[in-house]
């Protein structure tokens, strides 16, 4: 499997990024040193699509492919895009508060430690819909673990499409989120013109 250990704050840096957007709340003290240079339309569309796949932890394969079926679905490609990666179940467990960073709730998942519906779910890209319920199995609520993730995610605030049981680690999709409930700092339709050239 492919990893990016480029430094978390580095990549944050120079992407124009706040690290609470991935759930850390360090800051970085160190200023980037860009020249005043102009960037061009394809630097800036490029720069969103980084943006975006950093933020969901997305790889460029799987990127294009939700691009490709964003674009086969009916309504705006980029908004379509913006709502499948929000309904990603590793993106979903951590929205719910269940783990501190997108790449601890890829974890979680990818350790069999999440049931959708009842069925264990280990597949951190698995699309969820409306009416799915996800939970944290019987085995692993009672870990130190989850008390810590507790602990640290109080308070966070949890999306109006989200409901949230955090005293029994469940919570429940009430439905897809529209473009106006992601908070994230991305212009998609850059993302769209990059993608139709």
């Amino acid at each position: 499997m492919a990893v990016n250990r480029v430094p978390v704050l580095k990549r944050c840096r120079s992407l124009g990024l706040e690290p609470t957007y991935l759930g850390i709340d360090k800051k970085s003290k160190r200023q980037l040193k860009r020249a005043n240079r102009k960037v061009s339309e394809y630097g800036l569309q490029l720069r969103e699509k980084q943006k975006a796949k950093f933020i969901y932890g997305v790889l460029e394969k799987p990127f294009h492919n939700y691009y490709v079926k964003a674009d086969r679905m009916k309504g705006m490609t980029g908004d379509n895009l913006m709502i499948m990666l929000e309904s990603r179940l590793d993106n979903v467990i951590f929205r719910l508060g269940m783990a501190r960073t997108r790449k601890e709730a890829r974890q979680i998942v990818d350790h069999k430690h999440v049931l959708v519906n009842g069925k264990c779910v280990n597949i951190p890209s698995y699309l969820v819909k409306a009416g799915d319920t996800v939970e944290i199995r019987e085995k692993s609520k009672g870990s130190q673990r989850y008390k810590d993730i507790l602990e640290k995610t109080e308070g966070r605030i949890i999306p109006e499409w989200l409901e949230s049981d955090l005293e029994n680690l469940k919570g429940v999709v009430k439905e897809l989120p529209t473009r106006e409930m992601i908070d994230v700092p991305v212009d998609e339709m850059l993302i769209v013109e990059l993608y139709s050239k």
